[in-house]
């Protein structure tokens, strides 16, 4: 069985499916075969295959280390400085006598001087969330100027989560929104005679530009991850042709996208996974590796989620030389008992060669070298050649070839042609013909589908790594060409390509 396609029907090159794997055949020669008087017209034309729409994963990767190297770097690691007065950091302190309060020491001012610093900033994220972490130190002395306060410090700690939403304009551009949540994990305070002193509020106040700062430097840190740079190497890398077969012969599917689409992002591991697509036409080659389609520029990201979908069109053919033998040796094993013909009685019948090939109208053309002799008459044997037409027909989602509306013609070597054209019109003949053609193409089908499987599970090609399979698989109606009857495959499966340079 034959497995094929067909770039230009002129230049159509035969394939046949064989133990397990596709192998080229050449028809044999016109000469001495199909050449007697009266054959049906011998075609030559091939079946070519349509290309298939297709959507195929094409997802744009990227480390975020560098996004949180430039925020780190944007930012200053001090925050603000503390340098104030405070008029009543110890209230007034007061003893009660002969039952009245008496103020005994004054409400105590000072002054607060101290530093408010950042640590490194980090990325984590899951899903579409990227929150930049920044962990924040207060560090405060507070004096005053009786020196009853000698130099009294405070260290608070709070941790500030920047979370971070991207979107992308449709010329990749991206842009991202900052949300700020933080809160004092240690709030900066001092104890003074057993007096709390915080100074929480006054650190808020600063905390809050920040966002502005981290909301003004987003945008250029984002331009760095180069996104657009990886999205035009993706979509270059999706004109191609993938290897479904390594040999006997090698088999291609080139692809050639028209549109990409975009369907949001989310965070793996440290990664920013952009889930983008491109949507175009498959086709089927065997032989040599098809040239890559020319890409032009990256058009415009398209918003959507389109899916993900890959169409091939991988035909299962049956040569007609398999044809040959198949329906020889039912002939030869016929030819042992009489035929019994209307208005002639007994014929004995003997078969030589037999000749298939293709035909106008798609049928299939056979022809059989007859020796005929009536047992009532042994001198009146006629030797000629019979034609038998037939169109080869399936069902819908049938991988079973039969063949239907069977037409006789002969030609004898004398006068008695008519003794061949009855013969050949016997329902044993006829029967005969027909079941002996009759092919189950279910066992190559399969045997096709399982090898493609396995040669596009995974492979790589270059920088790129591509993983391929096949869901689904939708048969056609048969087709009968000048060198096959072809039963046209559909496998409908998923392919992605993924841009991942090999390491050194």
């Amino acid at each position: 069985m034959r497995h094929g396609s067909f770039a230009a029907p002129k230049q159509a090159q035969f394939f046949r499916w064989g133990l397990g794997a596709l192998s080229v055949l050449a028809l044999a020669a016109c000469s001495g075969r199909g050449d007697r008087a009266n054959a049906p017209v011998r075609v030559h034309d091939g079946i070519a295959l349509p290309a298939e729409a297709s959507i195929i994963s094409v997802p744009i990767e990227a480390d975020l280390t560098s996004l949180a190297k430039g925020l780190d770097h944007a930012v200053p690691t001090t925050l603000w400085t503390i340098d104030k007065r405070v008029a009543r950091c110890i209230p007034p302190q007061r003893v009660k006598i002969f039952g009245a309060r008496v103020k005994v020491l004054p409400a105590i001012p000072c002054a607060l001087s101290g530093v408010v610093t950042r640590g490194p900033i980090t990325l984590r994220g899951s899903g579409t969330d990227i929150v930049a972490e920044i962990p924040v130190n207060a560090h405060v002395t507070a004096r005053d100027a009786g020196a009853k306060l000698k130099g009294e410090t405070a260290d608070g700690a709070a941790t500030v989560a920047a979370h971070i939403t991207l979107d992308f304009a449709k010329d990749w551009s991206p842009t991202g929104k900052v949300r700020l949540q933080y809160g004092w994990t240690t709030p900066p305070g001092i104890d003074v005679l057993g007096q709390r002193i915080t100074f929480a509020d006054k650190a808020d106040e600063k905390l809050r530009p920040l966002l502005g700062k981290l909301q003004r430097e987003l945008p250029a840190q984002l331009r760095k991850l180069n996104l657009r740079a990886q999205a035009e190497r993706a979509w270059r890398s999706a004109f191609t042709s993938i290897s479904l077969n390594d040999d006997h012969p090698p088999v291609w599917m080139r692809i050639t996208p028209q549109q990409v689409f975009y369907g949001g992002y989310r965070i793996e591991e440290g990664e920013l996974h952009l889930d983008a697509a491109v949507d175009g036409n498959t086709e089927t080659f065997i032989g040599q590796r098809p040239p890559n389609p020319q890409a032009p520029a990256l058009p415009d990201l398209v918003k959507g989620t389109p899916g993900n979908e890959v169409r091939l069109s991988i035909p299962v053919a049956a040569d007609y030389d398999q044809l040959e033998p198949v329906l020889q040796r039912a002939l030869s094993k016929r030819s042992a008992r009489p035929f019994l013909l209307p208005g002639i009685g007994p014929v004995m019948a003997q078969f030589g060669q037999v000749t298939a090939y293709g035909t106008t109208e798609r049928r299939i053309a056979v022809g059989i070298d007859v020796v005929a002799t009536p047992t009532s008459s042994p001198s009146s044997r006629i030797q000629g050649h019979i034609w038998l037409t037939a169109r080869p027909i399936n069902q819908p989602g049938s991988a079973q070839v039969t063949f239907t509306d069977l037409q006789i013609q002969g030609h004898a070597d004398r006068l008695g042609g008519d003794l061949l054209i009855a013969l050949g019109n016997s329902p044993g003949i006829t029967s005969l013909i027909a079941t002996s053609l009759e092919q189950n193409l279910t066992k190559d089908l399969t045997g096709l589908i399982a090898k493609v499987r396995a040669a596009i599970a995974e492979r790589r090609q270059g920088d790129f790594l591509i993983r391929a399979r096949i869901d689904r698989v939708q048969t056609g109606i048969l087709q009968a060409a000048g060198n096959g009857v072809y039963l046209p495959v559909r496998a409908i499966g998923r392919v992605q390509i993924v841009y991942r340079p090999t390491r050194t």
